[in-house]
C-alpha cells in the first residue's frame, strides 16, 4: 500500500488537528507540553481508551483545557521515578471516556507508555502538525548547504529527558515530496505501523542481579521468565563469564565463576511492564537462588561489560 499524502492525514486526522491548534494558538500552551498532552492521548486511545479525540472535540473549551492539564498529569507521572499516591488525580479524563483509568494503573505500563508516547511523537504528530507548530516556531538551518538535509522546527523542550527528540520538517518543504515513505520509521508504510514500531532493543531490556556465591546460569534466566510471561517472551540473556578480570565476575567458594548480572533482553516493553508490575525492582527465586529484576538503563548500565 503507498504511502499516505498530507492531505490525507490532514483529513484523516482533522480533529485531531482543531484540538491542537485550540492548545497551541488559542490557549496558548507551549508547544512541547501541547505535542506531549497530543501523543499522551494518542498512547491511550492505542491502548483501549476508544474514541478520546471524537469526545474531547465536542467538550467546550474550559473543558478541553481541564482535559489537557490532565494529560499533563499523565506524562508527569510517567516521567517519575516513583509511583503516583492516589486514585482520584484524573477524575474529569475518567468521567468521559466512561471507563476507570488512574495515574496507578498508567504507571504499571510506564514503560508501555514511554515507548508509545515517543513512537506517536515521531511518527504523527511531528507530521500532522507540522503547518500549526510553524505559525508559533522558528525555522531551524545549517550554515551552509548540506545535501539532504532538511531544516526542521526548533521545538524547545525537546530532546526531552524521557520521550527523546522529535524532528519535525518545515511544511513547506513538505509539498510534493513523499516524506511519509520512510523505511526506517515504518517498515510497512504509516499506515500499517504499530505503536511498538520505533521500540529500541534498550526500551525493552531489564537488569538483572544475582546474589553472590549462588550461580545462576543463563538456561536458568531463560527458564524462569518464560515460565512466568510467556514462551517467546526472551530473546536473550546477556552476561559475562568468561573474564576474571570484569567486575560481572565472582570466584564461588567451589572455583566456579560467577557473574552478578545480567541483560535480559525481552520481546516487548509490554514485557517489562508485566514484569515490574509498577515497581522499581522485582525479587524471583528460581532453583532456591534469587534473582532481581528492574528496567535497563543505558547511560548507568551501558557501561558495564557484557559479552
Amino acid at each position: 500500500m503507498s504511502s499516505p499524502t498530507l492531505d490525507q492525514l490532514h483529513t484523516y486526522h482533522a480533529q485531531e488537528r482543531v484540538i491542537f491548534s485550540k492548545l497551541v494558538l488559542q490557549f496558548s500552551r507551549s508547544p512541547s507540553e501541547s505535542l506531549l498532552v497530543m501523543a499522551t492521548w494518542f498512547w491511550l486511545e492505542n491502548f483501549g481508551f476508544e474514541d478520546i479525540f471524537a469526545t474531547i472535540f465536542h467538550l467546550p473549551d474550559q473543558l478541553i483545557a481541564s482535559f489537557a492539564n490532565e494529560a499533563v498529569s499523565c506524562f508527569r507521572c510517567i516521567e517519575s521515578s516513583d509511583p503516583p499516591n492516589g486514585f482520584d488525580q484524573i477524575p474529569l479524563t475518567s468521567q468521559y471516556l466512561q471507563n476507570h483509568v488512574s495515574l496507578p494503573m498508567i504507571y504499571k505500563h510506564r514503560y508501555t507508555a514511554i515507548a508509545g508516547i515517543k513512537t506517536f511523537l515521531n511518527t504523527i504528530c511531528s507530521r500532522i502538525f507540522s503547518d500549526i507548530l510553524a505559525q508559533v516556531l522558528p525555522y531551524s538551518s545549517p550554515p551552509y548547504f548540506v545535501p539532504g538535509f532538511h531544516p526542521s522546527l526548533i521545538i524547545p523542550g525537546f530532546p526531552h529527558p524521557t520521550f527523546g527528540n522529535i524532528n519535525v520538517m518545515r511544511p513547506d518543504l513538505l509539498d510534493g515530496v513523499n516524506t511519509f515513505n520512510n523505511s526506517f520509521l515504518f517498515p510497512k508504510g504509516l499506515w500499517e505501523w504499530n505503536d511498538h514500531s520505533m521500540e529500541s532493543e534498550n526500551d525493552r531490556t531489564m537488569f538483572i542481579t544475582f546474589s553472590r556465591g549462588f550461580h545462576v546460569s543463563q538456561a536458568e534466566v531463560k527458564e524462569l521468565f518464560t515460565n512466568i510471561f510467556g514462551e517467546k517472551c526472551v530473546v536473550g540473556v546477556y552476561m559475562r563469564e568468561d573474564c576474571v578480570s570484569s567486575p560481572n565476575i565472582f570466584a564461588c567458594n567451589n572455583d566456579q565463576q560467577q557473574s552478578l548480572f545480567a541483560k535480559l533482553v525481552l520481546d516487548s516493553v509490554v514485557t517489562v511492564d508485566r514484569i515490574l508490575k509498577g515497581e522499581k525492582l522485582q525479587k524471583f527465586r528460581i532453583n532456591g537462588k534469587h534473582i532481581w529484576a528492574r528496567k535497563y538503563n543505558e547511560k548507568k548500565d551501558g557501561r558495564t561489560c557484557f559479552t
